[in-house]
């Protein structure tokens, strides 16, 4: 199961990078409840074994292609996230103190945690490009103007899986012309 789960993850990692367009150095948020993907209700039933599975399909992906991960936390730690130090520095994130343990912050945010070479929390971002595996609500840190984006992929474990890719905002009236490679 955990072979299967991680095959899932490195494939819906994959189509969203393509679909969504995110480049080398863009941020992608991704929420996860473990409990979801090992279907059970979100918050009851966290796994470190789940989580790591995810982890081990998504981050070589992301770090293959230079997009730094976001992993938010549960609401305990009100929706917090895990980056990279250098992600923090890049974006000008300000980091928070918090360590995420399984039951406070959720073992995908545990697991990425551990994963990082140099871990910190922060509050918020804005992705250009975001996975929410079982409900976790990631709306919050993307970037104005959210797309939802079909994968090929519809879950990931029991977990539903949604996705989103960000986009400018439209400025202008009946007379304005648009970058069709931005839409």
């Amino acid at each position: 199961m955990l072979n299967q789960i991680t095959q899932q993850a490195k494939a819906a990692v994959s189509e969203l990078i393509e679909i969504s367009k995110i480049k080398s150095g863009d941020i992608m948020v991704i929420g996860c409840s473990s409990s979801e993907v090992g279907g059970e209700k979100i918050g009851t039933h966290s796994s470190p074994d789940i989580a790591k599975a995810i982890v081990d399909g998504i981050l070589p992906v992301l770090k293959e292609k230079g997009i730094f991960l976001a992993a938010q936390c549960c609401e305990h730690l009100n929706r917090a996230l895990i980056v990279e130090r250098a992600a923090a520095e890049k974006f000008g994130l300000d980091e928070v103190n918090v360590i995420p343990q399984p039951k406070a912050g959720g073992s995908f945010a545990t697991a990425v945690y551990a994963a990082f070479d140099d871990a910190v929390a922060v509050e918020k971002v804005s992705a250009k490009a975001g996975m929410d595996i079982g409900n976790t609500l990631i709306g919050m840190h993307l970037k104005a103007v959210a797309v939802p984006v079909r994968l090929s992929i519809k879950k990931i474990g029991e977990a539903p899986l949604v996705c989103a890719r960000t986009r400018p905002k439209f400025v202008g009236g009946a007379r304005a012309v648009y970058n069709e490679e931005l839409l």
